[in-house]
């Protein structure tokens, strides 16, 4: 009997690469999605498939990883050494389903990098916005305007005069030059406009009428020549202890050691000099006025390291004007010159105070003396008494000199200006201190301008 045969295996069918050409075609453009053309990529190299009894797919034996070509595979740093799932375990399609076809979770699972965004959909990287430029400061203005390094306090304006007048004298005199005239505050005009003005009533109180025109130009001239010799004496008393420690300061010549000592002290010379050579020209009364008057000057800055009064010596060296004036002017020195001496002492002091006010903190840690450290919390109603003060003596003497309404008239307006100072000071503000002390030029002149307008008419 003869046996049969044990009963083999049915065949196994091999799934032939998906064609999906045709089925591509069939479908619209939108159905072409990534998925698709990366298992159509991985059919065409070969990578076989096993077919269950129900028709549907299912993943072959995993092969080597393959790059696709697809956009999928694109969005896949090449950099990446990850292993890639094949295409065709990438993908599954339900049988019969015309829905394209769903990625599948193990393939995002085996990237260990996130996939970049593709280049559309980069946001363009904004540029860098630039810094807000800092507010520069008015040292730094006059420091830009000459190439030089300036005090603080220095006036744009007046570097560019300087600038402009030293222009044609060839290096090194033109440095040298601009030194010493940064060390006698050329630079700062307003402090000799503040020695002017009192000297200019001093003139027009004594002739009760416009000076003679020779004794106005030798006294307008030593103003700015004596004031330039009190500078460069108190940079010198002062440039070592003092200014090179005070923020506002420590720029000027001798503080930041560009003019020596033995510089300071032949320019002083040489300035006191030129001065007592101007006042050879009036009479012996005044010429021994003024030695009284170069010495004040000469003691005033080391006064401050002795006295919290330094600002009343300060107002003396600048009110001695007013004496030499009546003395040049009428050949003696009556009441009224002493009352406008006084006044101008009032003066003085009351708006050096105000200044001194911006470098309070710097004088007290340093040990400089002053008004302002003196007065303490009650500056601000003391400096406002001393300009009722000083408003007072100044009627005092229009009336005693017969003046009409313009100079009354100038005394309310230089009230107006002084009532804004005090409110200026009222915070103690460096800033705010600093412009009320200069708004004491426009003091000066308004009541300049009134004694002028009330003899002209009278």
């Amino acid at each position: 009997m003869s046996q049969d045969p044990p009963p083999s295996d049915p065949p196994r069918r091999q799934a032939a690469p998906r064609k999906t050409t045709t089925a591509s075609a069939e479908k619209p453009a939108a159905r072409k999605t990534a998925a698709r053309k990366s298992a159509s990529a991985a059919g065409k190299s070969g990578d076989s498939v096993r077919v269950a009894k129900s028709g549907a797919e299912l993943p072959a034996k995993p092969s080597a990883p393959r790059r696709s070509a697809g956009p999928a595979a694109a969005s896949i740093p090449a950099s990446s050494n990850a292993t890639r799932p094949s295409a065709a375990s990438a993908t599954r399609k339900p049988a019969g389903s015309d829905h394209p076809p769903l990625a599948s979770s193990a393939s995002a699972s085996n990237s260990s990098q996130p996939a970049s965004p593709p280049p559309w959909a980069a946001e363009p990287i904004p540029e860098p916005r630039p810094e807000p430029t800092a507010r520069k400061k008015k040292g730094d203005k006059v420091a830009a305007a000459s190439g030089r390094a300036h005090p603080a306090d220095a006036s744009t304006r007046s570097m560019r005069v300087i600038e402009l007048l030293i222009r044609g004298i060839k290096e090194p005199w033109r440095s040298r030059i601009r030194e010493y005239l940064i060390l006698m505050r050329m630079d700062r005009p307003v402090g000799a406009l503040l020695l002017l003005w009192p000297t200019w009533w001093g003139l027009w109180f004594a002739a009760n009428d416009f000076p003679p025109i020779g004794t106005l130009l030798i006294f307008t001239l030593g103003v700015f020549v004596m004031r330039a010799a009190g500078c460069v004496i108190n940079d010198y008393a002062d440039h070592g202890w003092l200014d090179a420690h005070v923020e506002r300061t420590r720029e000027r010549p001798m503080a930041a050691g560009r003019v020596s000592r033995r510089e300071a002290i032949l320019l002083f010379a040489g300035l006191l000099a030129f001065a007592f050579m101007l006042v050879l020209f009036t009479n012996a009364l005044t010429i021994q006025l003024s030695f009284v008057g170069a010495a004040i000057a000469a003691v005033y800055p080391f006064s401050k390291r002795y006295t919290h009064l330094a600002q009343v010596v300060l107002g003396a060296a600048f009110g001695w004007s007013i004496p030499m004036a009546f003395a040049a002017v009428t050949g003696e020195v009556p009441a009224l010159a002493w009352l406008l001496f006084l006044a101008n002492v009032l003066f003085s002091t009351y708006y050096d105070t105000e200044y001194a006010m911006v470098d309070r903190a710097d004088d007290i840690r340093v040990g400089a003396k002053s008004t302002a450290i003196l007065f303490g919390d009650a500056d601000v109603p003391i400096i406002g008494i001393l300009m009722g003060t000083f408003l007072f003596a100044m009627l005092l003497a229009g009336t005693r000199a017969e003046l009409i309404w313009p100079f009354f008239a100038s005394l309310a307006v230089a009230a107006g200006l002084l009532g804004r100072q005090l409110w200026l000071i009222r915070n103690r503000e460096r800033g705010a201190c600093l412009a009320a002390f200069r708004n004491n030029n426009w003091v000066g002149c308004v009541l300049w301008i009134g004694l002028l307008l009330a003899l002209a008419i009278r």
